[in-house]
């Protein structure tokens, strides 16, 4: 599975480049085709961004609602970048 940067995540959030691609727990996924995501944005949610840390418990989102969509990569942690 490839592997992305940070920095190559931050490119695929709506504007940038057409895809749409969030990362949760290194996993990458590709949210293109949803349209609660439409432009980039899910309510306070950013697209092209790791969302493991905002994503708490409590929240609908989980590992369950990305079930449905392509895991495009795996998110490079070695970089800081």
């Amino acid at each position: 599975m490839k592997y992305y940067t940070k920095a190559q995540l931050a490119l695929r959030n709506g504007t940038e480049k057409e895809e749409v691609w969030v990362a949760y727990k290194g996993k990458i996924y590709n949210l293109t085709s949803s349209k609660l995501w439409n432009g980039g944005r899910h309510y306070e949610h950013w697209a092209g961004q790791d969302l493991t840390g905002t994503l708490d418990a409590d929240a609908p989102h989980n590992d369950r609602v990305f079930r449905k969509f392509e895991v495009v990569g795996r998110l490079d942690t070695r970089s800081k970048y």
